[in-house]
């Protein structure tokens, strides 16, 4: 995992470098109560998985398709508890479940946001998200599928490959290295979403969404990957504080049509592989 850990670093870094990190710690830090505003609607649950036990967030309709909701490089936020939200309310209803990759912990800054990142144990990762899906399955989900942004984006497309118990996967702007999955392996269908200005060399940018393609392409399970003219990374975070912190590290981008078209080829991806019989 060294080796994965460097290869992320040396992907983020040169970016982040450019932006001054100092610059974001008060917006960010003045966001840390708003992260529990949806917290309410959540059930906060305890999954095991291999002697170890986490936490992990469910809301929606019992015993709907399931979603396995996966967080940015901030850890489970007030963002990715709305993205979870927003999928639970889908006229067609998931149940959404968000599993808590960091333990408790939330990046308030990007340094401290890219340091949890990096120490991410990512094999663990996914097996946190194999543990995830069977809870659903095991709880009332008859199909259950993964979704995830950034950091939960390249988780996503790796769960395609390496969990086999998932029916479709929905990726935002992240792709997995190498070393952890290699997408011409997936197994479940896969749609991908990616910001035309999004600048994270190799990670999300137009070369990582062309590469991806290509080797979704040769794999033979259905995807599609959309690229968003005039986005930018996490383009899809719309809450006003999630808007505040995009626009310090230098997003500027503002597009509601192309969030309502992602969120709606999201809804009809998932619902063509969880709600058909």
């Amino acid at each position: 995992m060294a080796a994965l850990s460097l290869l992320l670093r040396v992907r983020t870094l040169p970016h982040l470098a450019r932006r001054r990190v100092s610059t974001l710690r008060p917006t960010v830090r003045s966001m840390a109560a708003a992260a529990t505003a949806p917290s309410d609607a959540f059930r906060k649950i305890q999954i095991q998985r291999d002697g170890t036990t986490f936490d992990a967030y469910v809301v929606g309709k019992e015993n709907a398709p399931g979603i396995v909701v996966l967080q940015e490089w901030w850890g489970v936020d007030f963002e990715v508890k709305n993205h979870a939200l927003h999928i639970a309310r889908m006229d067609s209803g998931f149940r959404a479940l968000i599993p808590d990759l960091y333990r408790g912990k939330v990046g308030l800054d990007v340094a401290e946001a890219q340091h949890l990142m990096n120490d991410l144990d990512w094999q663990g990762a996914v097996k946190d998200i194999r543990a995830s899906v069977n809870w659903l399955k095991a709880n009332g989900s008859s199909k259950v599928g993964v979704t995830g942004f950034c950091m939960g984006g390249a988780l996503s497309i790796a769960s395609a490959v390496l969990v086999p118990e998932v029916e479709a996967v929905v990726a935002f702007y992240g792709v997995p290295s190498s070393e952890l999955a290699d997408p011409s392996q997936a197994k479940a269908p896969v749609q991908a979403h990616f910001g035309e200005l999004d600048d994270y060399v190799g990670f999300s940018d137009i070369s990582a969404a062309k590469s991806l393609e290509k080797k979704l392409k040769s794999s033979g399970v259905p995807y599609e990957v959309h690229v968003y003219p005039g986005c930018a990374h996490a383009f899809m975070n719309t809450s006003p504080d999630g808007i505040k912190r995009r626009k310090a590290m230098g997003m500027h981008d503002e597009n509601p049509a192309a969030v309502d078209l992602a969120w709606s080829r999201f809804r009809s991806w998932m619902g063509a592989y969880l709600l058909s019989p």
